[in-house]
C-alpha cells in the first residue's frame, strides 16, 4: 500500500570541510566530533552519492529516489517531473565559513554536461549570520580579460581582481555559473542551487589537506567556465516583510522568496505546479497542512510536496526561505 505523502524532513548529511566549524552541529544539536570540521549540512538533496533520507512521519528512512519513483508529479509537480525525472532538481545547503572557502567557479549546463555529464551549477546565498568584519568574494572588482586575469594569477596578485563584500544579516547573492565567488570565513550561509557539486579551485589560498597534500586546482577547466564579461557584484536588493512573500531571486531553476513569520501566515499552492522547500534561517516555526504536520527548527528545511496547496504557517518570529520551481 502506498503510503500518504505528508511534509518530509530529512536527516542531516554532514559534509567535513577543511575550512567547516562546528556552527552547524550546534544548531542541529548533533553532538560535534573533536577535531572534525563540518562545512556543510545537505539539508535536501538528490545527489546520488548523498541521498537525502526522510526523518518523520509515515515514510520515515524512504530516500529521494524512491520518493520520486513512487509519488512523481505528486512529489515534484507534473511540468517539473517531466523535465528532471528521478533527478530531484534543487540542493539546499547550510554553509559554515570557519575558514575561507577556495576562490572558485561553476560550469553552465553546456560545459558540465559535455565535461561531466552533469547539471551545471548556478545558485544563491542568504546570509543567517556573520561575525564582525565578514566578508565574501562575488565577481571582479573591475572588468577584465582571460590575457588579464592569467597576468594576475600568475604574478601572485588575484586578489586584486576580485570583488569583496562585507556581509551582514539577511543579505543575499545570487551566483550565476561563470560568475567567480568564494565565501570569507565568519559567515553562516543558506545556498540553493542546482543538483550539481562540480566546483573548479582557482586559488586555494596555498592550503593543504590533512594528508599534507595541495589541494587539487583545476585551472583549465575554470578558465573555459568563468565569464570574464561579468563584473557586476551579485548582491540582491529586496526589502522582506512579515507575513508576505517577497522575492529575492528567481530564474530558470529557481525561485527564492524571504518570509518573515509574526503570528499566522496562510499559503495557498494551488497555482504552483512546484513542491516548496521552506528553509528555517531564523527561529522556530510549526507547519501545518492537510497531510501532516511539521515543526521547523532553525537551520533545518522541510520539503513539501507539490500535491499539498493549502499551508499554515505559525511563529512568534520566524525568517523562511520559501524555494520552488
Amino acid at each position: 500500500m502506498i503510503k500518504m505523502l505528508h511534509p518530509l524532513k530529512f536527516e542531516p548529511i554532514l559534509k567535513e570541510m577543511i575550512w567547516g566549524g562546528q556552527k552547524i552541529p550546534q544548531k542541529l544539536n548533533i553532538e560535534g566530533k573533536e577535531g572534525v570540521k563540518i562545512g556543510e549540512n545537505f539539508a535536501v538533496s538528490g545527489l546520488k552519492n548523498d541521498l537525502s533520507v526522510v526523518s518523520n512521519g509515515a515514510l520515515a528512512g524512504k530516500n529521494m529516489i524512491e520518493l520520486i519513483e513512487t509519488y512523481k508529479a505528486d512529489l515534484l509537480g507534473s511540468k517539473v517531473y517531466e523535465q528532471f525525472g528521478t533527478n530531484f532538481p534543487l540542493l539546499i545547503k547550510y554553509i559554515d565559513a570557519n575558514d575561507d572557502l577556495s576562490i572558485q567557479v561553476h560550469p553552465d549546463d553546456t560545459l558540465a554536461k559535455e565535461k561531466h555529464n552533469s547539471f551545471g551549477k548556478t545558485e544563491m546565498w542568504y546570509v543567517i549570520d556573520n561575525e564582525k568584519d565578514a566578508a565574501l568574494i562575488s565577481g571582479f572588482s573591475k572588468k577584465t580579460d582571460a590575457v588579464e586575469f592569467e597576468d594576475y594569477h600568475k604574478s601572485g596578485r588575484l586578489m586584486e581582481l576580485m570583488a569583496r563584500h562585507k556581509t551582514a544579516e539577511g543579505d543575499s547573492f545570487f551566483i550565476p555559473a561563470g560568475k567567480v565567488h568564494s565565501i570569507g570565513s565568519g559567515n553562516l550561509i543558506a545556498e540553493i542551487q542546482q543538483t550539481s557539486d562540480i566546483t573548479y579551485r582557482i586559488y586555494d589560498f596555498d592550503r593543504r589537506d590533512k594528508f599534507g597534500n595541495p589541494r587539487e586546482l583545476h585551472h583549465e577547466l575554470a578558465m573555459d567556465a568563468m565569464n570574464f564579461n561579468d563584473d557586476g557584484s551579485g548582491k540582491v536588493a529586496y526589502q522582506a516583510k512579515n507575513n508576505e512573500s517577497v522575492e529575492i531571486a528567481t530564474c530558470q531553476y529557481f525561485t527564492t522568496n524571504a518570509l518573515n513569520v509574526n503570528g499566522v501566515v496562510k499559503k495557498d499552492y494551488s497555482a504552483l505546479d512546484s513542491f516548496v522547500i521552506m528553509m528555517n534561517v531564523g527561529g522556530k516555526c510549526a507547519i501545518e497542512t492537510e497531510k501532516g504536520s511539521v515543526d521547523l527548527n532553525e537551520m533545518e528545511a522541510v520539503l513539501i510536496p507539490a500535491s499539498i496547496k493549502n499551508v499554515s504557517l505559525q511563529s512568534e518570529s520566524a525568517r523562511l526561505l520559501e524555494v520552488y520551481i
